[in-house]
């Protein structure tokens, strides 16, 4: 069984749902998942496994949530020895080039601190896709199984 900790971003709660549903969803696989809702250095640097689900806002930025965290990371800097990471990210294609953008700001800090990619980023399409939960299942029964090997 593999600790899982799980951060996220939300604007307007898709991705705080999408994060409470992933904690249920691994734990069901055997894992123990734990959502954490105001999230320090600590929490990332000492986590066995990282999943951060994120909703993009403005053109391609964090959320307000997430930002506090986002920004100590960067300017504490704790590397992160190789520690399996996996992102979701939501957003607009709308939006373009920013699609997704916090998503991917989130997943190239995690490679610059040297967490390990355990899957692709999964980018869910607002414009597509209404609901993320059914988009995001199979990928983290992926992510379960990825885990469990």
């Amino acid at each position: 069984m593999a600790k899982i900790n799980i951060f996220y971003g939300s604007v307007y709660g898709g991705a705080e749902r999408l994060a409470d549903s992933a904690e249920e969803q691994l734990q069901k696989h055997g894992h123990e998942a734990k959502v954490i809702d105001n999230p320090k250095v600590e929490d990332v640097s000492n986590s066995e496994y990282i999943l951060v689900i994120t909703s993009t806002t403005g053109q391609g930025d964090i959320p307000d949530n997430l930002m506090p965290l986002f920004a100590a990371l960067q300017s504490q800097f704790p590397l992160l020895g190789g520690t399996p990471f996996a992102v979701i990210a939501m957003g607009d294609s709308s939006y373009g080039d920013t699609f997704c953008g916090a998503g991917k700001q989130v997943e190239e800090l995690l490679l610059e601190l040297q967490g390990k990619p355990l899957l692709p980023r999964l980018d869910i399409d607002a414009l597509e896709d209404f609901d993320p939960e059914p988009v995001a299942q199979p990928w983290l029964a992926q992510f379960a199984g990825a885990i469990a090997k």
